[in-house]
């Protein structure tokens, strides 16, 4: 469906979703104007789009609740659709393994959470059992992958300097920072189109280039807004997409994630509550490439007490964006 050089503009832009054009020709082998044709080409046909997403933990815009659904029988899909229009969905996967669909929701406190989860969830008839595991930090994240497409020195040059591993934050105990009107409409502007041009966003406000700019600048300053490249990663040449599913003795759950997090398939894990304390997506070159990993890496874990995998068969929902519907 793509060929190397989209597979390149794709590794660049995952690396720094806003990066300018004429830094991500200088490493995909093509001109500026070549680059940017691409990715418009692979955004018409919705299969990469980038989107701003807001860092929960420092703005205080909500938490996540990582859901394990169980579907009446030959009713996942019916189910899947339901919970993807759920405005509080920010990541819905149908799996295969322990689980049939695994649900990402974002609540903004505890009232709302448990009104989605035991008043309003959509397509309660359709569901034989849930299990909820809550995220409280994270190691890293999704925008921190690299696809490994891209020479070391491409990710030196592309990588916002702001990005780093969570694992590595010192601010864990530092209280969030509200967003202001301002910034929040930045970040609402860029949800649907993380590349959208600051001159565009100022008219769409009907504000100032620079006053935009500025906000723009201090929400990726501090950390409170990150850049996702949402690709399906069979594309770039990884077939095997799963979650896994730990449980760590507690006195050894950081050294396990940090350990785990180091690993090249590693796109996203967290600390979470309940049976299973460590929680990752994780994907590998080759379905078959399983076997070892859960012998070599996550048999390796220190404190590792239990585990659980859940194989990905199609990924509904990204970053609060439907993956199927993204231009």
């Amino acid at each position: 469906m793509i060929d190397e050089l989209d597979r390149r503009v794709i590794a660049a832009l995952q690396l720094n979703g806003r990066a300018s054009w004429n830094s991500v020709s200088r490493w995909v082998g093509a001109s500026e104007t070549t680059a940017q044709r691409r990715y418009q080409a692979l955004r018409e046909r919705r299969l990469v789009h980038v989107v701003g997403a807001v860092e929960l933990d420092r703005t205080g815009s909500g938490s996540s609740m990582l859901v394990r659904v169980h579907a009446r029988p030959g009713k996942g899909l019916e189910l899947a659709e339901l919970l993807a229009a759920c405005p509080e969905t920010r990541f819905l996967a149908v799996v295969t393994g322990t689980a049939d669909l695994i649900v990402d929701f974002v609540a903004r406190d505890n009232e709302e959470l448990m009104r989605l989860l035991f008043t309003d969830l959509p397509g309660a008839h359709l569901i034989t059992s849930t299990e909820c595991v809550a995220v409280i930090r994270s190691f890293t994240s999704a925008a921190m992958w690299d696809t490994g497409l891209l020479p070391p020195e491409a990710v030196a040059d592309l990588r916002p300097a702001t990005l780093a591993p969570s694992c590595d934050r010192d601010d864990w105990d530092r209280a969030p920072q509200a967003l202001s009107a301002l910034e929040q409409a930045v970040t609402d502007g860029l949800a649907q189109d993380g590349r959208l041009p600051v001159s565009a966003l100022a008219r769409r406000l009907d504000r100032s280039e620079s006053s935009v700019s500025r906000a723009l600048e201090r929400l990726v300053a501090r950390g409170a807004l990150h850049f996702r490249t949402l690709v399906d990663p069979a594309l770039l040449g990884y077939q095997a997409e799963f979650m896994v599913w730990l449980s760590i003795e507690p006195d050894q759950l950081d050294a396990a994630g940090r350990q785990l997090a180091r690993h090249p398939g590693t796109k996203f894990l967290a600390a979470a509550t309940g049976r299973f304390n460590l929680v990752g997506h994780m994907v590998l070159p080759r379905r078959t490439d399983l076997y070892r990993y859960t012998g070599e890496v996550i048999g390796a874990l220190p404190g590792l007490n239990a585990s659980d995998v859940t194989v990905h068969l199609a990924t509904l929902k990204g970053a609060w964006t439907r993956l199927d519907q993204a231009a």
